[in-house]
Formats: C-alpha cells, structure tokens, sequence
C-alpha cells in the first residue's frame, strides 16, 4: 500500500506552537559558492527512462520526462542517441507524454505511445494513441485513431509491417446509449460495463486494424516471439482480483495466425510480470513474485524463471541469491540473461549463463556496475544503456561497452539538470543499527548540508511507502520526499528500511504480516534514532517524522506511541482506522487480511486495537495531513478521521490539505509545489521554531519583503551595525561556511577607524569608499583588536559566490542610466555625475537597492553594485570583485576599473578559536 487546543481549519492556523529546542532556529542556506536549492529544483527535474537499443545496435531511443512549467503536468520526449559517439537529439517536441519507443525489427521506424493531438482521434477514442516517426527525420504520424485503454503493444516477430497491441472493445451501443443520456454513472466491478481488453493487429502501411482474439477478458501485457509466431498475454481474469486475489491473472500463449489462446502455467501458480522471450524462440523467461502466503501475494520476492515451449514446462531459475530482484525486468542474451539484483541499499548486476549443470552467476563489473538502473543491452551483448546515481549524486544516462563482464567505454549521452553542479550535494552514509528482535536494520543518513562535528542537530525520520518497498543508495529527491530542502534547513534525514521493506529476503518482508503490522517497524525506527541521539548527532528535543502512504501510517503510529519525541509530524495519505479502509481501497482486503491475519468481518476488535485513531488523545505532535480526493489506495475518508480526531481532542495543532482531483501520488505541479511549501512550513515553525512570516500577499522578490528583511539589521542609534566594545562594528551573518558582513562596511563604521575620514551630512549608512587594499587591510586589523575577534578580508572565491542566483542588477552605472550604457556613454554619464555633490554621489545607503541581495536567507546585501570591494587573492594581492556605481554592469567584469571613490570593503569575522 504504497500507503492541545486545535484552532486548525483545512487551510489556516491561527496560533503557532513555538519550539525551545536548543537547536532551534536553524537557517536556509547553502555552503559558500554554491547555489540553494529550491523547491522547483525539485519539481522540476529531468529524468531519463526506458532504453531501447536498435536492432541493428547502432542507435538508443529513451524518454526525456520532466515538469512542464507552462502546463503545470508531466511531459516526456523521445531522445536519440548514437552508439558509437554519443551524439543524441530529440526526436519529439512539446508538452505531451510520448513514452514506451519500440523499434521496428528493421530499424527504420520508431512506434511509441503519445497524447499529443491528432484531427483524426475519435470521440469515442482515449487520448493515448500508437505514433510512429522515420528514424531518417521527419515528423510522427498516428497509427491509431479510435483506440481506448491501450495496455500494451509489440511489433510482430521480425515484420516491419505489423504491430500487435492490447486495447479495450470497440465501443457497444449501451455505451453509447449511455453517453448520449451524459449518464457518468458505473456499476462497480461489473463485467458487462467493463469493455474486454482484446489483442489486436495494425498494418502500419495502410493503417488497417484487425482483432485477433474474443477474450471476455481483460489483457494486460503482450510479448511475441522472435518470429512472430506466438504470443504471450497475460490477462485479468476478474475485476475483483485486486481487492481480495481470489482469482490471480492467468497466462495465455496465443497463436497470432489462428487466434487460438491455450493457457500456460496453470499448475504452477504463477503470474508473470516480465515476460522476454528467449533469441531462438524456444521459449520464454519470466520474472514472478514468490510468497509463502497460500492466498495472498503481498510481501514477497521476485524471482525468474524459464518456460520451454517444445515440452510445455516451467523450470523455476535459482538464483542462489535469497533477497531475489531488486527489478522485475531483466535483460535476454543469447547464452543467458541479466539481472539487477537486490542487496538491500544496492541493486548489483549480475550476468547468468546457462551450463549443463545448471546456471553460473557472474557479477558485472566497472564504475557504475553497483549503481545501475533501466539497463538495456544490445541483442548482440555488445552494447549497454543505463543510468546510473547514487544518493548525493544526481542522475545521468550513459552508454557504454559490454565486454565480457565488464562496462568499459562509459559515456554521457547528456546532462540532466546542469543546474545541479552548481548545488551543494549531502554527505550520505549507510547506517545499520539492532532493531526489533535484535535483527540488523539498514538506513540511509543524509547530513544536514553545513554539518559540523561534535554539534547535534534537528532530525527527520523520513519513511518509505509500501511497505514492501526500499530506500536505496540512489538519487530519490521528489515532491513526496524532498530530503535535500530538509537537510539545506540544517536536518539530518534517517531513511530506515525497518521490517517488512523489500530488497533484504523474504522473510524480513514477510515478518511483519499474520498480524504483526506496526510491531517491528516501530520499534526499528526508534532504535535507529536512539543511536543518532546517543551517537551526540541528533538532539533529543528535536526530532520529526514525515512520509507519504505507508510511510505516513508509521509517522502516525510514532506520534502515538512516542508523542513526547516526535515534535512534527507530516503524514501524506495514510491510514489512522482499518476497519472502514478494509472495504473503501482497491486491495483492501488482500492488503488488510495478509497485515493483520484476519477480517474485520470475523475479528473486528483486532482492527481497533490495530487503529490509531482509537489513541489519538495520546497525540502531543503538532501533525499535518495531505490528501488527494480521488485516492482509491487510502481513502481521503482516513485524512478527514485523522484530522476530525485531533482537531476535537484540541491537545495539539493539525493541518489538513486536500487536493482535488488527485489520486495516491499527487500529478499536478501545483498541488505538488503546495505540499512542499505546507510541509517546509510546517517544519520550519514546529521543528525549528521559526516565526510565522509567510504573508500570502508578498511574494519574496517584492521590494517590499527585501526592505522588510533589511529593517531586521542590527542597528546602534539610527546606524547600520553593533556594538563591541563601544566599537560601532559591521553586522555579520552566516552564509554558507563563513560569517560575511551583510552590508559593506559603512562610512559610520569605517569613522570609528579613521576618525578623519569624510562622511558627509547624513551618509553614516552609505558604503565607504575611497579605501585601497592596504587600507582595507589596516581596518580588519584594527578591528580585530579592538573587539577581541578574528576580522579579515574575504577570499575571491568568497565574495563572488555570493552572486549566485540574483536575479536583478546592481547599483551599477546600468541603474542610474536606466540602460546598459556603451563605453561612450560611460564617459559622457560619468562627467554629468561628476557635477553631482560630495566625494562619491552615485552611492546610495546600502541596502536600498531592492533587488541587489542574495536570494534566500540570511540576506546579504550590494552584492552586484555600490562599491566594489576588495577581496584577497590566492597570491595575496588584492582584487576588486562586484560591480560599482561608476561602472556598467553590462560592460563586462570592468570592476578593477572602479574609481578610487567608488572602492570600498566587506569583512568576514572567523569562528572563535580559529587561526587569524
């Protein structure tokens, strides 16, 4: 099943629980150089999926899929790349889905599913039609137009004509009747309002569709034989299947000249979920799950096996590798096949050859072997497309070389997301800890992104769905689990793979059915957070929880059974009460009667004892809700108990969020973006115990919202800057791993210095200028003894990554001539500004300039513009960095040559205890 006082309402609260954690108000902020990371970042990042190698092992089509801004939903794109250079382009343009590229056995043509439009699509017809385009160029034409609930679809053995797909009846005339009548209404699970899905034939030249098959069914995957004589379906044999798994589907092969089906693998229990044939058409090899429940194929491992067609027998493949696949596709060779195999965090690739005496695994080997995800490898073996990450390491696609067992000649084929080089990435470690029972549990720990030892720190215990599913060691920034906005906040993030994940053998993902739901996996996330506190990492008061599905059904349950620890809680469509769940969701009663050993109907006290909502008036955590109105996997009923529950009992404050329109995952960009926003908020002022600050009707580019954070600078009797020693000094404040001077030191502060220095009537806020690197270099000094810490000058490096992400410009000359001036206008604007009074009249107090600040708290401000200030090089001569009044922005660098007027400084003051 990927499953106080309350003064909230749906969409506000009205007071604000605030934290006395010692480490609390943490700030937003990246390390110095890099860019922070947003919560579009996360949104909308591109990804890369579903390699298919030409036949002829020259070319890689792939899906390019990423947000679309505009259209605020998923669009995907068909990208081509060549084998032997890497070179790669698209294929198709645009805002829809164009997905699943299958090539035809010539290699001239390209047959994809898309939703793009087409004049010829009928009313009666699905959006989701069968494209195709000319490798050679050109643009895609459909091949079908009237098509509905297209399931699946494979060109015909070794024909370029001729594509098989699986796709609903053609509409009857009830249908239509009831159309017409605009009549929505359906009876639930009925057969005879449920169209058969049937295969079908398309001649790609003329277009013409033909039904091979009169299933009453309903087909779910089709794979042919190498010579398209055969085959393979797979087939829903009764709608309530789902729910209660008393019918599993059933497998057929059919022979496509004929149309007669005979059923396959009918003793043997098993339902393929992957199905390849094998290059001489002897036979199949399929991937299943395997339980040792008799009825219910809940928690399971993925095994795969061999169908030989000449003797009708299934042989069961032994791996010789307990926790099974980590996939359940797999890759065909002519002596064998590969695998990705499951191994807790990893999934290794593994290479089995057939031999007399059964079959010999090799492991594959090379940088990325342990690190692979949608293989796909040429039908000769000499060729691989893959991508590859890990946990801090971003996505990319590559292909490379097959030799023997070995990927050698890796190369990129593109780079998703190249914004992503520019962002600090977290420290990642594999944690394993003694959990319920003693048995090892495996984690992944991320790091907050400015972690520093010997200091605890806020954690977020973030759980994964399922529950038969894994974190592993591999890129998974999503709007479910935005795990890097929490670790840029200053949070370690646990990803526990408590009792009952996948990826570790059947026996831990069966341990925690028969009734046994809730009692291992809790008891493996507290222990894992016992060690992070007892290992000084985490702060004891400053702990949350946060999931989505089963991951929000254990947040729930920690909040009961520990609401002293947890002081937030996010919980995205989860369940509080069983009973109601076990006939409102799709799979109700496979999924409850496997977890809890029983049905509501013979052992209804079990499903009390086993509810949450029956103790949420144990339920001290600040907790807030997500829903999608549409969810048929948890349904919205649960969100609205849950948040019923803890409004009424009023012993804490809850939040409750529903999304319209939406199913289990949420799908649009905007809802998407609203549950991270909620969420980082949430956290923000129930973890962390920041203020409320977010006011609905500023946006954080406003001018006023910058002046607004620049009235919160530290200030001495009307001057910009603090008190030390009765020393007027520059306020500082941490930005990436150093303290900076939010402002450039002012004329007020450099007077305390240089008691002689001009400041001019009312200019004890502007920048100081005039100031050359020796002088720049005397104040620090000065400073530095005056207040007892350790002032300098900042490094190149420092003083230009600031600039990232600003999006206006300074106070250059660009500002003041309202245009990008050419170097004849620099002359001429600079002698008119020279009849402007005072020693540097372009300057204004710093600050001022609205849009001249770094883009996410804590705000430094005249990064672009003002002064240019001095910065140390690696030799240790001094450079200008930043733009400068009298100069153009658009000129160029062009800041050494800002006039001596217009020079000026920032300090950086160092830790405690650190060298000068």
């Amino acid at each position: 099943m990927a499953r106080a006082r309350s003064i909230a309402t749906l969409v506000v609260i009205s007071q604000l629980f605030m934290s006395t954690s010692p480490v609390a108000q943490s700030v937003e902020r990246a390390p110095q150089g890099l860019a922070a990371w947003s919560v579009d970042d996360i949104l909308l990042a591109e990804t890369a999926s579903d390699f298919q190698i030409s036949p002829d092992g020259q070319w890689v089509v792939w899906v390019r899929s990423a947000m679309d801004l505009q259209k605020g939903r998923s669009a995907s794109n068909l990208w081509l790349t060549r084998l032997s250079n890497g070179e790669s382009w698209a294929l198709t343009r645009g805002d829809q889905a164009n997905r699943t590229p299958r090539w035809s056995p010539d290699a001239r043509y390209i047959a994809f599913e898309s939703n793009r439009e087409s004049g010829d699509t009928t009313d009666e017809a699905d959006r989701t039609q069968l494209w195709i385009l000319r490798v050679a160029g050109g643009e895609p034409w459909p091949l079908t137009t009237d098509a509905r609930g297209l399931q699946a679809f494979a060109w015909k053995g070794q024909s370029p004509d001729t594509i098989l797909f699986a796709a609903q009846e053609r509409v009857s005339q009830a249908e239509r009747t009831r159309r017409d009548r605009k009549d929505t209404g359906f009876a639930v699970e009925d057969p005879a309002e449920r169209p058969p899905v049937r295969l079908w034939s398309l001649a790609v030249s003329t277009k013409r569709v033909a039904r091979i098959t009169l299933n009453n069914d309903w087909i779910q995957t089709v794979a042919v034989s190498p010579d398209g004589r055969f085959a393979v379906t797979r087939h829903q044999v009764d709608l309530s299947d789902q729910f209660d798994q008393r019918r599993r589907p059933e497998t057929y092969l059919i022979t496509l000249a004929s149309g007669e089906r005979r059923r396959v693998l009918a003793n043997s229990g098993i339902a393929p979920r992957s199905v390849e044939w094998a290059p001489d058409g002897s036979g199949f090899f399929f991937s299943y799950e395997f339980t040792n429940h008799p009825r219910y194929l809940m928690a399971s491992v993925t095994r795969i096996a061999w169908f030989d067609l000449a003797a009708d027998s299934v042989h069961p493949i032994d791996l010789e590798w307990e926790r099974g696949l980590g996939t359940s596709s797999f890759e065909v060779q002519r002596d064998g096949f590969v695998v990705l195999l499951a191994d807790g965090v990893q999934e290794r690739a593994a290479r089995y050859t057939r031999r007399r005496d059964g079959w010999r695994r090799t492991m594959l080997e090379g940088r990325h072997a342990g690190y692979l995800a949608s293989l796909e490898i040429s039908g000769n073996g000499q060729h691989i497309a893959y991508f590859t990450s890990t946990a801090n390491t971003p996505p990319q696609p590559f292909v490379g070389r097959l030799d023997g067992m070995r990927i050698r000649d890796e190369r990129q084929i593109t780079d998703l997301n190249p914004s992503f080089a520019t962002k600090p990435k977290p420290r990642v470690e594999i944690i394993r800890w003694p959990g319920a029972r003693d048995e090892e549990v495996e984690g992944v720990l991320y790091y907050p992104l400015e972690y520093q030892e010997g200091r605890p720190y806020p954690l977020i215990v973030s759980i994964h769905g399922g529950p038969t599913s894994a974190d592993l060691d591999a890129w998974t920034q999503r709007w479910s689990y935005p795990t890097i906005l929490f670790n840029q906040r200053g949070a370690f993030v646990l990803k526990p793979n408590y009792h009952g994940s996948s990826n570790y053998g059947l026996a831990w993902a069966e341990s925690i059915g028969e009734g046994r739901y809730y009692e291992l996996e809790i008891p493996d996330i507290e222990k894992g957070v016992d060690q992070l506190i007892a290992g000084g990492l985490v702060h004891p008061d400053s702990v949350a929880t946060q999931g989505w599905s089963n991951g929000a059904i254990l947040s729930t349950e920690l909040t009961t059974t520990n609401p002293a620890r947890y002081r937030a809680s996010s919980a995205g469509a989860g369940d509080v009460e069983w009973i109601s769940d076990w006939g409102n969701v799709d799979f109700g009663a496979a999924f409850d009667e496997y977890y809890f050993g029983t049905s509501p109907l013979k052992d209804p006290q079990r499903y009390i004892d086993k509810s949450p909502f029956f103790r949420m008036d144990r339920v001290r955590t600040p907790t807030l809700i997500f829903f999608g109105t549409e969810d048929r996997n948890v349904p919205p009923s649960q969100g609205w108990s849950h948040f019923r529950a803890l409004q009424q009992l009023g012993n804490t404050d809850v939040r409750f969020v529903l999304f319209p329109g939406e199913p289990h995952g949420l799908r649009k960009l905007a809802h998407q973006r609203r549950k991270v926003e909620e969420e980082l908020a949430w956290f923000d002022r129930h973890l962390w115990g920041r203020p409320d600050t977010v006011n609905p009707a500023l946006t954080a580019d406003a001018p006023l919202a910058r002046a607004l954070s620049r009235s919160t600078a530290s200030r001495v009797g009307g001057l910009y800057g603090g008190d030390a020693n009765g020393v007027l000094v520059p306020e500082t404040v941490r930005r990436g791993n150093i303290d900076i001077g939010r402002f450039e030191v002012t004329r007020g502060q450099w007077r305390e210095f240089d008691a002689e220095y001009t400041v001019g009537d009312g200019r004890e806020n502007h920048p100081a200028s005039g100031i050359s690197f020796d002088r720049a270099g005397a104040y620090v000094r000065w400073l530095s003894d005056r207040t007892g810490d350790t002032y300098r000058l900042p490094t190149v490096a420092e003083l230009r990554g600031l600039d990232s992400g600003i999006v206006g410009g300074g106070v250059t000359l660009d500002y003041w001539a309202g245009y990008a001036p050419n170097p004849a206008d620099v002359a001429r604007l600079l002698e008119a500004a020279m009849r402007l009074p005072g020693d540097a009249p372009l300057l204004l107090e710093v600050g001022s300039h609205a849009t001249d600040m770094t883009p996410t708290p804590p705000y430094v401000f005249d990064v672009r513009g003002s002064v240019a200030e001095w910065a140390v090089a690696a030799d240790g001569t001094g450079i200008l960095v930043g733009g400068s009044a009298d100069r153009p922005r658009s000129g160029g660098d062009g800041v050494s040559e800002a006039l001596l007027a217009y020079r000026g400084v920032r300090v950086v003051k160092e830790p405690k205890g650190a060298e000068p």
